[in-house]
């Protein structure tokens, strides 16, 4: 493969990845920003995805698990491939560095800030448009969601503080 066409390649696959980390950090917000009430109130109407919704919000810790894991694995995936597109034309010690900067400032405003700040600001709208996907993606990584679910309830028994960690979205 060209040098031309994989870097065509790797900036259309981080584009494609900075999408899906803005929709997980979104729906993050959106969906923890809202009060229980709201969410009880939107479910006993005939929209389904409010039923979706609450459904979700009624396990937030594995919901919470479900966000940070897909948000988790498509940074990560974004770090890679700016590492291997940047190690191509810097040698070892600045492709570190310009591609920590580079990942950071690209995750940081395109996967976390700006929608971070979406999801807030449309958060009843968004959160019942992401509800559906997000069931999507948590049946599809139930494996993975489940392992980091009962990895991290355990965890939080252990530490002397409250454990649940979706705790300070929902108060």
């Amino acid at each position: 493969m060209s040098s031309t066409l994989l870097l065509v390649v790797a900036v259309a696959a981080v584009i494609g990845l900075l999408s899906v980390s803005a929709f997980f950090s979104s729906s993050e917000t959106a969906v923890f920003s809202l009060p229980r009430e709201w969410i009880e109130r939107q479910a006993e109407t005939e929209d389904r995805r409010a039923g979706v919704l609450k459904d979700l919000h009624d396990d937030s810790h594995r919901l919470l698990v479900t966000l940070l894991v897909g948000n988790n694995v498509v940074n990560i995936a974004i770090s890679s491939i700016v590492t291997v597109v940047v190690a191509g034309y810097l040698p070892a010690g600045p492709a570190v560095v310009a591609t920590t900067v580079l990942t950071s400032v690209l995750v940081l405003i395109f996967g976390e800030i700006v929608p971070k700040a979406y999801g807030l600001g449309n958060n009843e709208r968004w959160a019942l448009t992401v509800a559906t996907p997000i069931s999507i993606v948590e049946r599809v990584l139930s494996p993975l969601i489940t392992v980091f679910d009962v990895v991290t309830r355990r965890m939080n028994a252990l530490i002397p503080v409250d454990g649940d960690i979706e705790k300070p979205y929902l108060d």
